[in-house]
């Protein structure tokens, strides 16, 4: 065992017998140390929210924590790079998505891990709790399932629900995406991308692709290019399914201006980056070895333009950009529903953030010194940058009230711009 694994071993276990083990816990929020408090916090006095409530629903969002909770929920049938682990093996990563979600937007989380990989009976069971939660995040969930879940759920629950697997890297790369397009001219109309991998994330980056323009996109699975001639492509697969003469990755990069990567390691050469177009972007997700490394890709073109999902590169590629501030954005209007509008919203923020000069902390944060500028090697804003919070969240929270449906919607946009920042601040 390295000592990188027994060092993980021990961060999530207790040193002490009598401590709590894993990542999380219950923070009380109000005071509960007079008998006055604790006829308050329980009987008699919790009746008369209690009471409230009864006459009319929305007032959860007033007297319990409903608008700062949300719910991670998995059923640990696509883990990490790890799979199908089943649902208890994925837990410390569902605790860990509580952290970011505390630590990034002060949103609080509970982990709840579903004994069941039925559709049906997962769907039935977060429709029946969703009410207790002010929105859903479901983590982790094997595709194409994870789209019949979410599409389901976003139809019966009135609280947003999100599949961060599918999104979260959409968001972040459509950003990046954004910042390229600016910065060599190109339109997104003329690209080609190509996505390698066609489960939930690269299905949803696709998607979101198009929204911002793109209509020439080669998507591949395991059995290589999907075109309009296979006839073993679920539906999801289906809407990208196009007469090409492409069959194979090598045959897609030709003339390629974009490459998204969500497969596995080393599949993209050196000879397939060469045969890209002019100031080509490469985004290699692929985790912990991307499917090409930045060295290498940059041996073979000098004008690419590359991000991974590892913080030992320039332009991470990571979801805690995105899913934290997006539910905080949605959190603080109490929305029914993440709209595709609110995701644009949020990548637009990220790319104008990254034009932005970098704070000193960012830079000292990863050691980069004064080569921290919008270009080539910075085109995604730092997880680190504390701007990301105010950023998002409120471009998420103003494109809620613009699509309607927000429930709150007086909401002063200076006034909570400035409290994000504060709130940032503090983390």
């Amino acid at each position: 065992m390295s000592n990188f694994e027994q060092d993980s071993l021990n961060y999530h276990k207790a040193q002490n017998e009598f401590d709590t083990n894993g990542k999380t816990g219950t923070l009380i929020t109000k005071p509960c140390n007079t008998e006055e408090d604790l006829s308050m916090a329980y009987s008699p006095g919790v009746a008369y929210p209690c009471l409230e409530i009864e006459k009319d629903i929305e007032k959860a969002y007033d007297y319990t924590n409903k608008g700062n909770l949300v719910a991670v929920v998995s059923d640990g049938t696509a883990v990490l790079g790890l799979g199908d682990i089943g649902h208890l093996a994925g837990k410390p990563v569902m605790e860990g998505k509580g952290v970011l979600f505390k630590k990034f937007a002060n949103v609080d989380a509970v982990d709840i891990e579903l004994n069941t990989k039925d559709t049906e009976e997962i769907i039935e069971t977060v429709a029946r709790i969703a009410d207790s939660f002010g929105g859903i995040n479901l983590e982790d969930i094997s595709a194409p399932r994870c789209f019949v879940i979410e599409e389901r759920l976003k139809e019966i629950c009135n609280v947003p629900v999100f599949h961060d697997d599918q999104h979260g890297t959409a968001v972040i790369t459509t950003a990046g995406l954004i910042n390229v397009l600016d910065m060599s001219g190109k339109k997104a109309e003329d690209l080609k991308v190509v996505v390698i991998g066609a489960g939930a994330s690269g299905i949803a980056c696709a998607t979101m692709y198009k929204a911002l323009g793109v209509k020439n996109i080669t998507m591949l699975d395991s059995k290589g290019v999907i075109h309009s001639g296979r006839d073993d492509l679920n539906e999801y697969k289906q809407k990208f399914a196009f007469d090409t003469p492409d069959r194979t990755l090598e045959d897609a990069c030709k003339g390629a201006d974009m490459i998204l990567g969500l497969s596995g390691p080393d599949l993209i050469s050196k000879e397939m980056v060469a045969s890209m177009a002019d100031s080509p972007i490469i985004f290699a997700c692929a985790n912990p070895n991307p499917e090409i490394k930045p060295p290498l890709a940059k041996e073979a073109r000098a004008d690419v333009i590359i991000g991974t999902g590892r913080s030992d590169y320039p332009n991470q590629v990571n979801n805690v950009l995105g899913f934290p501030q997006i539910f905080r954005g949605a959190l603080d209007v109490r929305a029914t529903k993440i709209t595709e509008n609110m995701k644009m919203a949020a990548s637009k923020a990220l790319a104008k953030l990254a034009k932005e000069p970098v704070p000193d902390y960012v830079k000292e944060a990863h050691g980069r010194g004064d080569d921290m500028t919008f270009g080539p090697d910075y085109i995604i804003p730092s997880p680190f940058d504390k701007r990301v919070l105010p950023y998002v969240a409120s471009a998420v929270a103003k494109a809620a009230i613009e699509d309607g449906v927000a429930r709150k919607t007086d909401l002063d946009m200076d006034a909570y711009f400035k409290h994000l920042e504060a709130l940032a601040e503090r983390r």
